[in-house]
């Protein structure tokens, strides 16, 4: 998860540009959940927006990431006022010696878990799960503009073309491949696990929820906004190190990758010339839960 620690990195652009997650998509790992509710763990906790939103269920919350910058950003956007029961700590999820053995009913990681090195995870899933425990992971590939399936061509043509002046050649792999097959790559023992449920979606261009499968992330944002969400990948702050001397126009530039995909794209899409203009998009997903024996 190197790319968090680099000086290109927002860790409060990534806190408020980055998709947030719907009850539905809770409500369907808590109906999943069996037993008690003690203590859940947040692995790759990012800014704690899943820590905060699981503390009403659980008498403890730990969110736990490697980066100190987004456990900073996770505690300062998390209240002790209002979430006396949710801490954060830096840590990765592989080694968490802090934790006792069978000591945590709910493991969750949303958008990490294709970070994780999971030769040396599932046993340290096996060590702090109590029997019968969750774990559940989730992720969420590229967004779709949902009525504009050119758009969304563009969209993707810059996103993984090669070439050096595209962001294809700097997404960390093959952690983008995991995320892109929707988690499927990432098998829990079966030594270890039961009862492994996968619901995924894959959007379409066709119009709003014209994809195939269970949708739990979309939402509407301004193109502007759109830009300074794809501006969080990972891949573009790769793309910046390569090209220190190209500014995007909103900092005084002359125009970074982005800036030239959504010229690419207003040249065609004659609603994209408008910067406030409101578009409704929709990522793919894959929701992976497990039971542990």
């Amino acid at each position: 998860m190197a790319t968090f620690a680099k000086s290109t990195f927002s860790h409060a652009s990534y806190a408020a540009f980055r998709p947030s997650y719907p009850p539905s998509l809770y409500n369907t790992v808590l109906q999943y959940h069996r037993g008690p509710k003690n203590l859940c763990v947040d692995l790759g906790c990012g800014h704690g927006v899943v820590a905060r939103a699981l503390a009403p269920e659980f008498s403890s919350v730990l969110g736990t990431d490697p980066s100190k910058g987004m456990i900073e950003q996770a505690q300062s956007s998390t209240p002790k006022d209002q979430y006396p029961n949710v801490a954060f700590r830096s840590a990765s999820a592989e080694h968490m010696p802090f934790l006792k053995d069978e000591s945590v009913e709910l493991v969750v990681a949303g958008q990490a878990a294709h970070w994780f090195d999971y030769a040396a995870l599932f046993p340290e899933m096996r060590r702090i799960m109590r029997k019968g425990g969750t774990l559940a992971f989730w992720g969420y590939k590229d967004h779709i503009f949902v009525d504009y399936p050119r758009a969304t061509q563009i969209l993707n043509h810059y996103a993984y073309s090669p070439g050096k002046d595209l962001l294809g050649e700097y997404w960390s792999q093959p952690g983008r491949s995991i995320v892109q097959n929707k988690l499927r790559a990432i098998q829990p023992p079966s030594t270890d696990w039961e009862d492994i449920r996968r619901i995924e979606y894959e959007p379409d261009s066709n119009g709003p929820a014209s994809g195939e499968g269970t949708m739990f992330l979309t939402k509407k944002l301004k193109l502007g906004e759109c830009k300074k969400y794809i501006r969080t990948w990972s891949a573009y702050h790769g793309w910046q190190e390569a090209h220190p001397g190209m500014k995007k126009r909103s900092a005084g530039g002359n125009g970074d990758v982005i800036d030239q995909m959504f010229d690419d794209i207003a040249n065609v899409v004659q609603d994209f010339k408008d910067e406030e203009k409101e578009v409704q998009i929709e990522w793919g997903s894959g929701l992976l839960m497990a039971r542990r024996k």
